[in-house]
């Protein structure tokens, strides 16, 4: 596929995509359209302290993590336009409440709420793959996401300026972020009535089960499990800051601490219940594929994803308080890391596309961004500013270029379970920022690009042992196995009773 492709409007996979990454656009938008706003916000809204905007942010990202996992079971099941649709109307509802929320407890209940629309870059990466041929799915994935994850820039350059200029008033930011909030509702209501699940009614095959992953063999369960723990168990860290800032009682944090741990048992429950009768059964040898790549691929977006929300949080910072910058001029710089994001992760999976050896590409992003943050660990004072701005957009493309090879396999993996794959490695990201920006909280910015170029390279070690290429990863059509069919033929049998009682 080349770039030249995504100006075929007519084509109707081209309308897909553009179609779709217009929606995690708007998604991604409303997700941050708070940080822009927060000094308006603390301007007009007496009692509100910056505490409680720090506390807002983490709410922010709270509830993205098992919100995918369950949004990638629900996409399995309902399919990506329902759930695209769905997600993107009911989560205009927090949005609203925030926007004129007059009490504490509603601002952040609101923004906990909302923190699971960080679930629709899922959505997207499986109706895309519904739509493109595995030899094209590394650009257009990347396409995708790029561009729509863009929405965040979008948001924190466009909304101070929507509110001070449209409404003004010291209510200018409720209304800015209605505003966004009732442009997703009105598009998620146009996404249902404007695509379909792929082509035909063939692309999109159900998993026997979306409780719970399919796996293919019992040392493959065992290592469901414990990649799942740490999904939902990652928010006991969360829960932990909340209490040490002190908005949780001790009482409050036990029985936070305990819900974690039911939901953890509950999930291995499901593997259980889920995978027990197939692999007694036993799986067949078309219908087989290796977890270790799912792991893999966790890891590195642990990795890429992970450390480009911890970094873009703190590189402001960075380089205001390294080279004497004023706020303006270090901001303006550090945007580079995420402008990158409109090239550099479409060119990734471009590479994948064209390389025609999709291991070999996620392996040296991976080692690429090893070695760009043990660069950026060095940065001081004395390095000339051109010279770190360089080092810096360089580890960016890596960075992000990894992010769309990731997604580049994921869909050749086992096209059944692509939001189910899709869901656990985009939750691997938000779990890789949580630890990240934890650990930062207690080193040196040098200690913290060391500590994710060690990251990285601990990600490309389980790539080189793990990380398998994806049989007809550049194929015309996805495989079909005899599960696959089975299904189908059940499907169909299901539905002609359905209508014969008619």
């Amino acid at each position: 596929m080349k770039v030249s492709a995504v100006f075929k409007f007519r084509s109707p996979e081209i309308r897909a995509l553009h179609l779709t990454w217009i929606a995690f656009f708007i998604t991604f938008y409303v997700w941050f359209n708070m940080a822009p706003l927060a000094s308006s916000m603390l301007k007009s809204v007496d009692w509100l302290t910056s505490d409680d905007l720090k506390l807002f942010a983490i709410c922010n990202v709270a509830l993205t993590i098992p919100a995918r996992i369950i949004v990638g079971m629900a996409l399995d099941r309902f399919g990506p336009r329902r759930v695209f649709s769905v997600l993107m109307v009911s989560m205009s509802i927090p949005a609203l409440a925030f926007a004129f929320g007059n009490s504490m407890t509603q601002l952040l209940v609101a923004r906990l709420v909302l923190s699971s629309i960080g679930a629709s870059f899922v959505v997207g990466i499986h109706m895309t793959a519904l739509w493109f041929k595995p030899k094209d799915i590394g650009f257009a994935e990347g396409f995708y996401a790029g561009w729509g994850n863009f929405g965040s820039a979008v948001a924190a350059m466009s909304l101070p300026t929507i509110a001070l200029s449209m409404y003004g008033g010291p209510d200018g930011w409720r209304w800015a972020i209605a505003q966004s909030a009732i442009v997703m509702a009105a598009y998620g209501v146009y996404y249902w009535f404007a695509i379909t699940d792929g082509p035909d009614a063939q692309a999109h095959r159900k998993p026997r089960k979306s409780a719970a992953m399919e796996v293919s063999s019992w040392g493959d369960m065992i290592k469901l499990i414990i990649w799942t723990i740490p999904l939902v168990g990652v928010l006991a860290i969360l829960v932990w800051r909340i209490q040490y800032m002190g908005y949780l009682s001790v009482p409050g944090a036990v029985i936070a601490y305990l819900t974690i741990v039911v939901i953890v048992i509950y999930q291995v429950v499901q593997i259980l219940r889920v995978n027990l009768p197939i692999l007694r059964k036993g799986v067949p040898e078309d219908d087989k594929y290796s977890f270790n790549s799912v792991a893999a691929l966790n890891s590195t977006y642990f990795a890429n994803f992970g450390a480009e929300l911890a970094v873009v949080s703190m590189l402001p910072m960075f380089f205001e308080e390294t080279w004497g910058l004023n706020a303006a001029t270090a901001g303006l710089i550090a945007a580079s890391f995420a402008f990158v994001n409109l090239v550099a992760r479409p060119m990734g999976g471009m590479v994948s596309d064209r390389m025609g050896n999709r291991r070999f590409v996620m392996l040296c992003y991976m080692f690429g961004i090893s070695a760009g943050f043990l660069l950026m660990a060095m940065l001081n004072s004395s390095w000339p500013l051109i010279l770190a701005i360089a080092v810096t957009i360089g580890t960016s493309i890596f960075v992000q270029g990894a992010e769309g090879a990731t997604f580049g396999i994921i869909p050749s993996i086992k096209r059944r379970i692509t939001g189910q794959i899709s869901g656990m490695a985009g939750a691997y990201g938000n779990v890789g920022a949580v630890v990240y920006l934890t650990i930062f909280t207690f080193v040196t910015p040098s200690q913290f690009f060391y500590i994710i170029a060690t990251g990285a390279f601990i990600s490309w070690l389980i790539c080189l042992v793990w990380l398998k290429e994806p049989e007809g990863a550049f194929d015309d059509e996805y495989h079909v196995s005899s599960v696959d069919r089975m299904i189908e033929e059940q499907a169909a049998l299901k539905l002609k009773a359905k209508q014969a009682t008619r």
